[in-house]
């Protein structure tokens, strides 16, 4: 009797720990979103860069943003837009971004067309 008494405690004891788990999670999640930021991100070379981008936006090369994009302090909840020249580089730095968890990552195209999207500053 007593080992099956201590059964349902322990059984009671592990669904509160899951219950708060659950209620942590959430508020973890509830938190990302309130403090999650709109980041657009220029995935052109630097050179590329400096001839001209949209105001505000950070550079990251498209092959190096796996590494980088820490180091720019992006966090995992935050809305990253990312363009190029022409759409092909953005996708391929969205791809890498999505494999690494970022749970909201944009391709907006090329320069002119992520001018059009993006609000003026």
């Amino acid at each position: 009797m007593a080992v099956s008494f201590f059964s349902i405690d322990l059984m009671t004891i592990q669904n509160m720990t899951a219950k708060k788990s659950i209620l942590l999670l959430a508020l973890a999640m509830a938190g990302l979103s309130a403090f999650a930021r709109d980041v657009v991100i220029d995935v052109r070379t630097p050179q590329e860069f400096a001839a001209g981008h949209i105001a505000g936006a950070i550079n990251i090369d498209h092959a190096v943003i796996g590494q980088e994009i820490s180091a720019a302090k992006v966090a995992k909840g935050d809305t990253v837009i990312l363009y190029c020249r022409s759409g092909h580089r953005a996708g391929i730095a969205q791809d890498t971004l999505k494999k690494m968890g970022y749970l909201k990552v944009e391709n907006y195209g090329s320069l002119e067309q992520a001018r059009k999207l993006l609000p003026a500053p």
